[in-house]
């Protein structure tokens, strides 16, 4: 009487596995998309002030968006498919569902295995450009990449495949359109237009005419020693720019707090307490946000018009 194969642990335990180290993907790409919708600076545990692990900086680059839409989402969807792909096969558990739940799970893994090679292929690619472009890292990043590659691992491992030529195949033919794919997308951010950033110490540009009101109210804060702090890479100091308008974006007293940036101040930064961006610094008191050109100048003392084209 021959003995019957036991199946390998792994491959018993594979599709929960598979779920499990998915979800906790979901988890953290869907914080960080929920970060870039709503406008949270992200819990990063490191120095907000420190070019080597930055995630607000990575997270507001040019490179966290595709088509208008935050990076992290794709992600996130791309986790929750990876979920649902694992628990597909559960659907068809009954003895009259027994040959199409048989053709699920091939279909499936093969799905899955096309998944996992692109998200990891994408990752590297996005680790490239942490090193090499944006020059700043990110923890939740960089988690979701070796999310990405367990996950790779998982499904190679996780059943007995047919052949080794059947995956060869897959994963060169995957891996050349994901690349392919990634160059295409982010041309545009390589090859920016004159609003974009120039260069990866440069601000963008601030685009919006200032009016006479706005002028007046930078001028007070300059004489009263205000202050403005803020990052070159940080989105919501180029929305209070944008509220002053480029003329009077030339006269706010502006301290840039990033290590990398131009005629940085970091020092002083550290020195005043500033944690986020922007922070404001007006009369000994510190106000963090982008503020409203009416409360700035009620918070300044500012007497003259209000009349604020770009509030």
């Amino acid at each position: 009487m021959s003995r019957r194969r036991q199946i390998p642990w792994i491959h018993r335990m594979s599709r929960p596995l598979l779920v499990g180290i998915a979800s906790l993907g979901a988890a953290n790409t869907g914080y960080l998309t929920l970060a870039k919708f709503l406008g949270w600076h992200t819990l990063c545990p490191t120095d907000k002030l420190s070019a080597a692990l930055n995630c607000d900086k990575v997270l507001s680059s040019d490179y966290a968006q595709i088509f208008g839409l935050p990076l992290p989402l794709f992600g996130f969807t791309a986790y929750l498919f990876i979920i649902g792909l694992a628990l597909a096969p559960t659907i068809f558990n009954s003895d009259q569902h027994k040959e199409f739940r048989t053709l699920v799970i091939q279909w499936t893994w093969l799905f899955l295995l096309v998944t996992t090679i692109a998200m990891t292929v994408f990752s590297g690619y996005l680790m490239y450009l942490l090193v090499n472009v944006i020059q700043s890292g990110c923890l939740y990043c960089i988690g979701s990449a070796l999310t990405a590659t367990l996950l790779l691992i998982l499904v190679l491992v996780g059943k007995e495949w047919e052949s080794l030529g059947q995956i060869l195949l897959i994963g060169i033919t995957t891996t050349m359109i994901t690349l392919i794919g990634s160059l295409g997308i982010y041309a545009a951010v390589s090859n920016p237009g004159s609003n974009s950033i120039a260069s990866p110490n440069a601000a963008p540009l601030v685009v919006s005419a200032s009016g006479s009101a706005e002028i007046e109210l930078a001028q007070h804060l300059k004489q009263i020693g205000a202050r403005m702090y803020g990052a070159y890479w940080c989105p919501h100091c180029h929305e209070q720019k944008e509220l002053f308008g480029k003329e009077a974006d030339q006269i706010v007293p502006y301290v840039e707090c990033a290590d990398d940036g131009k005629n940085s101040q970091v020092a002083l930064c550290r020195s005043t307490g500033i944690t986020g961006f922007p922070t404001w610094e007006i009369n000994g008191q510190l106000f963090s946000g982008v503020q409203d050109l009416n409360k700035l100048a009620e918070l300044s003392g500012y007497q003259g018009s209000r009349s604020f084209r770009n509030n």
